[in-house]
């Protein structure tokens, strides 16, 4: 049975992200993949094509993954687990930004803030639809306001990823708002 351009996009995901050894290729300081190591790896697991993989690129609705201008690597823009720089510029976010979440974690982010965890950054949107959506994968959403320009103020750095989503290190809980 071979695998949907969906399951590719996931497996893709799991190896820019977090595992490129799962096929044996490696990723530089900034997450870049060499695109022909790439597809003669994913080659091995069953046919896959360029034409397939700019497929993905193009058509994920979350922009997740990036070609090089020359189209000879590929990364993806966020949510690593592993330390990369994908040379994100600080930025000064919004007086607002938006976390969504889901009803379960509630408890235990009044205590402690948002913290990464194993990412490398939290994410946070600059609207409540897309905090909503994200909120949603994590079972009945909840959605967080966080004080991003007060933050800034207060020394916090942010960034803004290729792809329009906001990072940062932390959001200690006198900045949430619910």
């Amino acid at each position: 049975m071979s695998k949907s351009l969906n399951e590719w996009s996931r497996f893709l995901a799991l190896v820019l992200r977090h595992k490129p050894e799962a096929v044996d290729i490696e990723l530089d300081v900034h997450g870049w993949a060499q695109v022909e190591a790439l597809l003669v790896a994913f080659n091995r697991i069953e046919a896959f094509n360029m034409l397939m993989l700019e497929h993905i690129v193009a058509e994920d609705d979350k922009q997740r993954f990036a070609f090089s201008e020359d189209k000879k690597r590929i990364r993806a823009n966020q949510w690593h687990s592993m330390k990369v720089d994908v040379e994100l510029r600080e930025a000064v976010p919004p007086e607002l930004l938006y976390h969504g979440t889901g009803v379960k974690y509630v408890a235990s982010i009044n205590r402690q803030g948002l913290r990464a965890k194993q990412r490398l950054y939290v994410h946070l949107s600059s609207n409540t639809e897309t905090a909503h959506n994200v909120g949603k994968r994590h079972g009945e959403p909840f959605i967080y306001t966080v004080l991003a320009g007060e933050m800034a103020r207060a020394g916090y750095k942010f960034y803004l990823s290729a792809n329009g989503v906001w990072l940062t290190e932390s959001v200690p809980k006198k900045f949430l708002r619910d």
